[in-house]
């Protein structure tokens, strides 16, 4: 008989499970502060469980979503790169980056994505399909395992595009908030998305009090439709609005990801158009100079052309960041290290 994968499952669901193997209603609390808060993987560990409830749920439950297939430490900083195997064989990635007291951890939602930006690695591997709840929120667990830490900071910034899996990735919010379980504050749990307007509008209306980020990449339509195909249906002039319209009901500034690439967004005539579109939105703008992959035609601009770039920015009404990748070392970028393995299979 097939086992019942209880990773994934909220509160709710979990007494419901409880009660449906004719358990008491407070066993549900229990077992969800083991998974999601104490990080255990076996019902042997959950030691204010009876010896025979132990068994029992041996017997049912698995408590493994996926396993870690390859994983790579950097060199160059304390970021660790992992390739995750899934129990139907597909594979994905998150990332491990440390920044004095700021423990991050990147989170996949998809095997691929459908989004398809040429500049991205995971573009190149297609859509398989949605990751649920459970696999989302067992990279982290198993991260947090295999470093003995604990993530202070989470993004939903790895392979897939979060907006497009959206009930899993605001359910995997949940629990990480939650207070039985990983208990990490709404405001270090950062969803991005490319542009998807309804979910933005969604996400608006429903109040999260989750951070945004928008990949924005580009200064008009021509280069959107380019660098973030997803533009063609989701163009600039419809996505701005919506983003004004979060910042207006939730009180919150968004930040917007902005991957400089050589010869393609980074000339001080992007820079000008920059400032003068997001001069009225609050927001927090983070340049990320391209991280290069050997299975891309893309670079990252010269030094001097960063500063060029910055320079135009100088008086823009919003705060701007540099954010170098880390991890270069060690393919940290999204799906790097599932080409690369996929290629010498």
């Amino acid at each position: 008989m097939e086992k019942t994968n209880l990773k994934g499952l909220d509160l709710a669901e979990l007494d419901k499970w409880i009660s449906s193997i004719s358990e008491k209603p407070f066993r549900a609390r229990q077992i969800y502060k083991w998974m999601y808060a104490k990080n255990v993987c076996s019902f042997a560990e959950m030691s204010n469980l009876s010896g025979d409830l132990r068994k029992k749920l041996a017997e049912i439950v698995d408590l493994s979503q996926l396993e870690i297939q390859d994983k790579r430490e950097s060199c160059q900083d304390d970021s660790v790169k992992y390739l995750f195997r899934l129990k139907d064989g597909h594979a994905v990635e998150a990332v491990y980056l440390v920044a004095g007291r700021r423990v991050t951890v990147c989170l996949s939602t998809m095997v691929g994505c459908p989004v398809a930006c040429p500049y991205c690695a995971t573009g190149m591997m297609g859509f398989k399909r949605n990751l649920t709840a459970g696999e989302i929120i067992d990279q982290l667990l198993l991260i947090q395992s295999d470093l003995n830490i604990r993530a202070t900071n989470i993004v939903f910034m790895g392979m897939g595009e979060p907006f497009l899996n959206y009930d899993n990735v605001i359910k995997t919010a949940g629990i990480l908030n939650s207070e039985l379980g990983p208990e990490i504050a709404a405001r270090r749990i950062t969803i991005s998305t490319a542009g998807i307007i309804p979910q933005i509008r969604r996400f608006t209306d429903e109040g999260h009090r989750y951070k945004l980020a928008v990949s924005l990449n580009g200064t008009t339509e021509f280069q959107r439709d380019e660098l973030v195909p997803i533009n063609r249906k989701y163009p600039l002039r419809e996505l701005l609005p919506a983003i004004h319209h979060y910042t207006k009901q939730s009180r919150r500034r968004v930040t917007f990801e902005y991957i400089l690439i050589a010869g393609y967004n980074d000339s001080a005539a992007d820079a000008r158009r920059l400032v003068k579109m997001l001069a009225q939105i609050p927001c927090k703008v983070n340049l990320i100079p391209y991280n290069e992959t050997e299975f891309l035609p893309y670079r990252a601009p010269s030094e001097d052309q960063l500063n060029r770039f910055l320079q135009q920015l100088y008086r823009a009404p919003f705060a701007v960041t540099v954010r170098r990748s880390k991890g270069q070392d060690i393919a940290a970028a999204c799906g790097q290290l599932y080409v690369q393995a996929d290629r010498s299979s």
